[in-house]
C-alpha cells in the first residue's frame, strides 16, 4: 500500500473513496468483433428434389427426422434426446459455467464478513514477585472491502465467463444435432440389415429349390453331378451370409440401447420383430451458404470461444495496472463481556488502497502474449470449422444426388434379374439351357436385390448427413436448464 494515502485528509479521503466507483467506466483490452465469414452466395450441389417430395420448412429443421414419417424413429429420438448420458454431462456443464459466471459476476460488488471472538490470556509478571496478569478479549464486527474495477477487468471476466456458458450451450446443441442424426443413422441401418435378411432368406429359398429340382433331374439321369454341386454352393454362399446380417443387425440394436441410456438389450424385444426401412425424398431449406454461421452450432460455439478469448485479453491488460480497494471494517472491542456494547468499545475504518506490481519477471506481460496467442488461435479454429461445414453440406448435396441415380438403376436391375432367372429356370426345366445360366441368373438377382437394399439405405442415410450438416436437430426455443 501506498504510504502517503495516511496523510490524506479525511474528507478528501472519503470522497476518494465515493467517486472511485464513477471513474470505472474504462475497459481495457479490445471488444470482440463478431468474424467476418467469406463464403460462395450458392451451393455447387442440388438437394433431392421430387413433384411428390416433402416440404420441411426451416421452423421444422429441428424435427427433420418426422420427414420420414416412422413413429418408431420418432419415438426413439425424442427417447433418446430424454435420456442420453453425454447430453446430461453437456447438461451438467451448463449449469457449471452458470455458476462460474456467477462467481464472476460477485467479485463486482463488495464483500462484507463478520467475526466474533473471545480471547482469555494470562502474562506473566515483572521480577521474582510480581504476579502474572490474567484477562479476557471480546471481539465482533465486519469488514469490508472492495475493488473497484477502474480498468474493466473484473467486467472482462465476467464477459469471459458469460461466452463460456454460451460455448456450453452451443455444445449441448451440437451434440443435439449429432445424437439426433447418429440415433436415425443407426435405426435406418437396422431397418436395412432386416430388409437384406429377408432377401437373403427369400434367395435362399429359391436357391434351396434349384438344388431339390437339380437332384431330381440328376437323379433321373437328365443332368450330370455337376449341375448339383454347383447349386449347392450357391445356396451355401448365400446361407453364409445371413449369420453376419443377423449379427450386425443385434449389434445395431445394442448400439441404439447406449445411445437410449440403457443396457444392451434394453431394446431387443422392441426392435427385432422386421419392420421396413423408411424412404424419404424431402426438399431441404437451403438457404444461402452465409447462413449456417446462425444455423449450426458448432460454428456458433466456435464464435462464442473468440469472445471468451477476447475478453481474456482485457482481463491480461487489466493486470498490468494497479488496482483500487476500498476497504472499511466496523467493530466492538473490550475486556469485559458487559462493556463490549458501550460506545467506547467501538472502532471502525475506512479508506482507499493501491496495489500496482511493478516488477514481477515479466510474468503479466507474458500473459497477456499468452492470451492473445489463444486467440489467434480460436479465429483460425473459427475459420477451419466453417469451411468443414460447407464441405459437409456439398458432399452431402452431391451424395444424395447421384445416390438416387444409382438407386434408380438398380430398380432396373433388379427388374431385369428377375426375368432372367424366371426365363433361365423355364428353359432349364424344358432341357433348352444348362444349369449354369440359371446358377448366374440366380447370383445376379441376389447381388443387385442386396444392392438395392444397401441403396436405399444409403439415400436415407444421406438425407440424415444433409439436415446434420445443416445444423437440424435442435429447437430454436429451449427450456432454461
Amino acid at each position: 500500500m501506498i504510504t502517503c494515502l495516511r496523510q490524506i485528509p479525511y474528507r478528501t479521503g472519503l470522497a476518494l473513496c465515493l467517486c472511485l466507483p464513477l471513474l470505472s467506466s474504462c475497459m481495457m483490452g479490445p471488444d470482440f468483433q463478431r468474424p467476418e465469414t467469406k463464403v460462395s452466395s450458392k451451393w455447387l450441389g442440388q438437394a433431392t428434389t421430387a413433384p411428390e417430395a416433402a416440404s420441411v420448412g426451416e421452423q421444422n429443421l429441428a424435427r427433420w427426422w418426422m420427414v420420414f414419417n416412422d413413429p418408431q424413429l420418432t419415438s426413439l429420438v425424442e427417447r433418446a434426446v430424454q435420456v442420453n448420458l453425454d447430453l446430461k454431462m453437456a447438461e451438467s456443464r451448463i449449469r457449471q459455467a452458470r455458476a462460474a459466471m456467477g462467481i464472476a459476476g460477485a467479485d463486482l460488488g463488495p464483500a462484507v464478513d463478520t467475526a466474533a471472538s473471545y480471547r482469555r490470556s494470562r502474562t506473566p509478571g515483572s521480577g521474582n514477585s510480581g504476579e502474572g496478569v490474567t484477562s479476557n478479549l471480546y471481539r465482533m464486527g465486519f469488514d469490508a472491502g472492495w475493488e473497484i474495477d477502474l480498468f474493466g477487468g473484473l467486467r472482462r471476466g465476467v464477459e469471459a465467463a458469460g461466452a463460456d456458458l454460451d460455448t456450453a450451450v452451443e455444445s449441448r446443441r451440437d451434440l443435439l444435432v449429432s445424437l439426433s442424426a447418429e440415433v436415425a443413422g443407426n435405426y435406418l441401418n437396422l431397418r436395412s440389415l432386416q430388409q437384406r435378411l429377408v432377401i437373403a432368406r427369400r434367395n435362399l429359398l429359391a436357391q434351396e429349390h434349384s438344388v431339390g429340382l437339380t437332384r431330381k433331374r440328376f437323379g433321373a439321369g437328365f443332368v450330370g453331378k455337376l449341375d448339383v454341386v454347383r447349386a449347392e454352393a450357391v445356396a451355401a454362399t448365400t446361407a453364409g451370409q445371413i449369420p453376419l446380417l443377423e449379427a450386425q443387425a443385434r449389434q445395431t440394436i445394442y448400439s441404439l440401447s447406449l445411445l437410449l441410456g440403457g443396457e444392451p438389450s434394453t431394446l431387443l424385444a422392441e426392435l427385432t420383430p422386421d419392420s421396413s426401412l423408411p424412404m424419404a425424398i424431402a426438399t431441404v431449406p437451403l438457404g444461402l451458404p452465409a447462413d449456417l454461421v446462425s444455423q449450426r452450432p458448432d460454428i456458433r460455439r466456435a464464435e462464442a470461444k473468440i469472445h471468451a478469448a477476447t475478453a481474456r485479453i482485457g482481463v491480461a491488460k487489466a493486470d498490468l495496472l494497479p488496482k483500487f480497494t476500498i476497504t472499511g471494517s466496523l467493530g466492538l472491542q473490550n475486556n469485559t463481556f458487559n462493556s463490549v456494547f458501550n460506545q467506547a468499545s467501538s472502532a471502525w475504518s475506512l479508506g482507499p488502497s493501491l496495489n500496482w506490481p511493478l516488477f514481477d519477471m515479466g510474468r503479466n506481460r507474458a500473459n497477456l502474449e499468452l492470451k492473445e496467442a489463444l486467440q489467434e488461435e480460436e479465429l483460425l479454429a473459427y475459420e477451419q470449422t466453417v469451411l468443414g461445414a460447407l464441405r459437409e453440406v456439398e458432399n452431402a448435396l452431391i451424395a444424395s444426388t447421384k445416390e438416387e441415380e444409382h438407386r434408380q438403376t438398380l430398380v432396373q436391375a433388379v427388374a431385369a434379374n428377375r426375368a432372367a432367372v424366371d426365363l433361365a429356370t423355364t428353359l432349364y426345366t424344358a432341357g433348352q439351357n444348362d444349369f449354369l445360366a440359371v446358377l448366374d441368373a440366380q447370383r445376379s438377382l441376389y447381388a443387385a436385390e442386396d444392392g438395392l437394399a444397401q441403396s436405399s439405405r444409403t439415400v436415407s442415410t444421406n438425407l440424415v448427413a444433409l439436415f446434420k450438416a445443416l445444423g437440424g436437430g435442435w429447437p430454436a426455443k429451449e427450456a432454461s436448464l
